[in-house]
């Protein structure tokens, strides 16, 4: 897997993470999912650099002007719920792109075990397409992973890119075993452990919640 890891560059970026990670400005949910948002359209644009491009001739009112334009075909794949303020940020530079939904949610069996439960699924055929596979969060590494093995039966991606916020090293040593070798990670910033019950430290508390409130504990 291919990790670029943004945050390591300075940058705007890193102010959005802050604002993001800090508890006397994260209360704001419009601003938290807005924030999310921003992450997710710079992860996007630094993405954008790999893809393939074509020459296409574009009419102005004056003349003709020959441009490099994408053509790949992009499928985006976002983890409910946290996932979907990032997935807006993806989709405002890839607005054609075709979307696809899935749930994944820790299932807890003790204070520090859980599974990882994934039970709503849509989506189009991701054959020979790019799939950009969007949760801000990369904890264990499990809900990428179980995600991705949900989706196999829909058709091998051309490509595959993982957008997140905030990792912790553990989980995205984790997602080196199980995604291919030519898999991109585009991620804002990593963090150096997770604590007992698998948060990340310092992370920044529970993206979902924060963005969209409070949820019934499973």
């Amino acid at each position: 897997m291919i990790v670029h890891h943004l945050g390591e560059t300075p940058s705007i970026l890193n102010r959005f993470v802050a604002e993001l990670r800090d508890v006397n400005i994260q209360t704001d949910r419009m601003r938290f999912r807005r924030n999310l948002e921003r992450i997710g359209e710079i992860l996007c644009y630094e993405m954008s650099k790999t893809l393939h491009f074509e020459k296409r001739t574009v009419t102005t009112p004056l003349g003709e002007k020959q441009m490099q334009l994408p053509e790949d075909k992009v499928v985006i794949c976002s983890i409910l719920r946290a996932g979907l303020a990032l997935h807006q940020g993806l989709m405002n530079f890839f607005d054609g792109a075709d979307n696809a939904f899935i749930s994944a949610y820790r299932k807890h069996t003790s204070e520090t075990e859980f599974d990882i439960l994934v039970e709503y699924l849509a989506s189009p055929s991701l054959k020979d397409k790019i799939l950009f596979l969007a949760d801000p969060m990369l904890a264990t590494g499990r809900s990428f992973v179980n995600v991705y093995e949900a989706l196999e039966p829909l058709g091998k991606p051309k490509e595959i890119h993982l957008f997140a916020v905030i990792g912790a090293e553990e989980g995205v040593d984790y997602l080196k075993d199980k995604f291919p070798v030519d898999t991109h990670l585009w991620i804002a910033t990593i963090d150096p452990k997770l604590n007992e019950k698998g948060y990340i430290i310092p992370g920044l508390g529970d993206a979902g919640d924060l963005a969209f409130g409070d949820k019934m504990q499973q």
